[in-house]
């Protein structure tokens, strides 16, 4: 799992700037900044936030691994198949998506 990814998510907790749930994400698709999709989402609705992303150009993360896990990453006790970040620098996005993208070749 990606350090950036994982301090980035702890910082935008404590700072409230984040949309968890698919159907928040969507809803908010205009404020996010990046958006982090686990593998426990279902194919149709991954698709739509997907191509919803892509029309909105804002980058998304496959997260490798399940909502359980991405919801402990949060430091919470429920799961959490999709999230958006509401306030992130351009520097981290950049190197969140390069470390997820080092990852998945891997």
């Amino acid at each position: 799992m990606s350090k950036i990814l994982e301090k980035a998510l702890k910082d935008a907790l404590k700072e409230d700037k984040i949309t968890m749930g698919s159907k928040q994400v969507l809803n908010s698709l205009k404020n996010s900044k990046l958006i982090v999709l686990s593998q426990s989402v279902k194919k149709e609705k991954f698709e739509k936030i997907q191509s919803d992303a892509k029309k909105e150009k804002i980058p998304f993360v496959n997260f490798q691994g399940t909502s359980v896990a991405l919801g402990r990453l949060c430091g919470l006790q429920f799961r959490i198949s999709t999230l958006s970040f509401t306030s992130l620098t351009d520097t981290n996005i950049q190197s969140i998506l390069k470390d997820t993208e080092t990852e998945e070749a891997n």
